[in-house]
C-alpha cells in the first residue's frame, strides 16, 4: 500500500525536502504532492495562461483560481494532508489548505510551534493529530504501516 500525502504550508523553507528524505530513509511507501512551490510561477500562472490582466487585483484573481483548482485536484487525490504552520511567514494559505482538508474529510496532521497553540485552537481541534515537529508527523505516518 502506498499513501499520497499532500504537504500544505509555506514554500520558503526546505521542510518538504526534509520530510521526503526522512520518509525515504525509513522506506515508507509515500508519494508527496504539494502546492506550486515556485512562488513566481504561482503568482504569474493566471497571466501565463489567460494573458495580461488589467490590474494587480485581476492578476491575483486569475492566479488564485488556477492555484485553487490545482490544490483541489491534488488534495482530493491525497490520502492524508500534513499542514505545517511555520514561524517565519504569514500562514493564510496553510490555514486555507488545512480547512479544505477538514471540509473534504481528509485525515489531517497539523505541525505547529508552541506559540500557535492558541491562534490555531479551533483548527487544531478539527485535525486528526497535532504535533510540534516534522519528525513527529513522519512518525504518525510510519505508525500507519506497523
Amino acid at each position: 500500500m502506498e499513501l499520497t500525502v499532500y504537504l500544505a504550508g509555506e514554500i520558503h523553507t526546505d521542510w518538504r525536502d526534509e520530510i521526503k528524505q526522512k520518509a525515504e530513509a525509513k522506506n515508507l511507501p509515500l508519494n508527496f504532492v504539494s502546492p506550486q512551490l515556485v512562488h513566481d510561477r504561482s503568482d504569474s500562472v493566471g497571466e501565463d495562461i489567460l494573458g495580461e490582466q488589467p490590474s494587480k487585483y485581476y492578476r491575483d484573481d486569475a492566479a488564485s483560481s488556477i492555484n485553487n483548482l490545482r490544490t483541489q485536484v491534488l488534495m482530493e487525490k491525497s490520502d492524508v494532508v500534513i499542514a505545517l504552520f511555520g514561524e517565519q511567514y504569514k500562514q493564510w494559505n496553510t490555514a486555507m489548505d488545512a480547512s479544505a482538508a477538514v471540509a473534504l474529510n481528509k485525515p489531517l496532521i497539523i505541525i505547529r510551534p508552541e506559540q500557535f497553540i492558541h491562534p490555531l485552537k479551533e483548527l487544531s481541534n478539527k485535525a486528526n493529530v497535532v504535533v510540534d515537529e516534522v519528525d513527529q508527523a513522519l512518525e504518525v505516518l510510519a505508525y500507519i504501516f506497523e
